[in-house]
This record gives structure tokens, C-alpha cells and sequence, in this order.
């Protein structure tokens, strides 16, 4: 019973210890912020190490391959590439992890490229094609989005000197890249500070636990 009671506690308190040499960073750079950071990519690499292994390499690789092989032969070229990427550290034969390499880089460029056009080029090609006119709220404010999409390829367009109403044009871009930048970064500073809030909340918690009320 004791035992269960004081487990808990030894986890609040390293969490609470990590997380002061975590935030010690903010003074100067120091040992107790390396501890931290070692740690963790020292236990995130370590424990995805072991996920892909139980995920990916022993039901796929070593249990197809060598206990229920029927026939799928094809799953020894992969186990084979990944052989051939440990010449890496050959100074001799590291010539031979360039082709486990580009096939890697192959197959993810050929999968990346079409879900990147169909995520993000054809979904805001889509978007731009809004119907734009006087006759509600929505039709009006359509017309500021598709003026500052044209603006913004406007200002990437660098065969023709930004002069002019081609200048104009292209600055209106500017704002609009800006406006668009703005909003991103304040979404990624809010998302940072709830994390911060949570973090500094987590504190004070364990605080409580081990000091009484704040």
C-alpha cells in the first residue's frame, strides 16, 4: 500500500525537477538544461526504436520471412534495403546505403508529391474558385479573397519589374503574405502558451502535493 502511494509521488516529483531544468534554459544554456534535453532524445528515440520493431519489423519482416512465409517473397527486398542502409558507417562500402537511399526517397517523393497537390494546391484552387459578386455578405467578401490570392502570385511573379500597377499589385501581395504569416505565427505562439500555462499549472499542483496549499 505504501509502496503504490509513494510511486506516484517519485513521478510528480522527477516531473517537476525536469521541468525547472527545462525552464533553466531561459537564464543561460547549462548542464541541468542538456540533462533534460538528452534525456528526452535519448527516451523518445529509445522508445520508438522498440514501437517500429513490434509494429513494423517483427510482424512484416521476421514473422512473415521466417515463420508464416507463403509465397510473399516480396517482403525480403525491403528487409534487404534496410541491411544494406547499416554500410553507412563502412567507410569502404558506404556507397551501398545510396541505393536503399534513393529508393526510400523515391517512394516517399511519389507518395508525398500527389497528397501535397491534393491537400494543399487543388484544396486552395478550390477555395479561390468562390462565386463573387453583390448579392449577400459571402459573395462580397469573396471578392477580397481572390483579389489577395492574385496579389500574393502576384509578388512571386519576378519576370516582370515590380513597377507601376505591377508593382502596386504585388505590394497589396506583401500585406496579404504578411496578414497571412501573422495569423499563423499567433496560432502557433497561443498553442506555445497553453502548453506553457498547462505546464506552469502542473506545477503549482505538485507544489501543493509536496508543501501544502499556495
Amino acid at each position: 500500500m505504501q509502496e503504490t502511494f509513494i510511486l506516484p509521488l517519485l513521478w510528480y516529483l522527477l516531473g517537476l525537477v525536469l521541468t525547472l531544468f527545462t525552464f533553466s534554459f531561459l537564464y543561460k544554456d547549462n548542464p541541468f538544461y542538456k540533462f533534460a534535453e538528452h534525456l528526452v532524445v535519448g527516451v523518445s528515440a529509445g522508445y520508438f526504436v522498440v514501437l517500429l520493431f513490434w509494429t513494423s519489423l517483427k510482424p512484416k519482416l521476421i514473422d512473415t520471412v521466417f515463420y508464416n512465409f507463403s509465397n510473399e517473397w516480396f517482403y525480403i527486398l525491403p528487409g534487404l534495403l534496410g541491411i544494406m542502409m547499416w554500410f553507412r558507417f563502412s567507410r569502404k562500402l558506404a556507397w551501398v546505403s545510396r541505393y536503399p537511399i534513393a529508393v526510400y526517397i523515391g517512394i516517399g517523393s511519389g507518395l508525398a508529391i500527389p497528397l501535397n497537390m491534393q491537400n494543399f494546391v487543388n484544396r486552395q484552387l478550390s477555395a479561390t474558385m468562390v462565386p463573387v459578386g453583390f448579392g449577400s455578405a459571402a459573395e462580397f467578401w469573396n471578392i477580397f479573397i481572390v483579389i489577395g490570392v492574385i496579389c500574393g502570385v502576384i509578388y512571386f511573379f519576378f519576370s516582370k519589374e515590380h513597377k507601376g500597377l505591377f508593382g502596386g499589385l504585388a505590394k497589396i501581395g506583401i500585406w496579404v503574405l504578411m496578414i497571412g504569416f501573422g495569423a499563423s505565427f499567433g496560432f502557433t505562439v497561443m498553442a506555445r502558451i497553453s502548453l506553457f500555462v498547462n505546464r506552469i499549472a502542473y506545477l503549482k499542483d505538485v507544489i501543493e502535493i509536496f508543501f501544502g496549499s499556495v
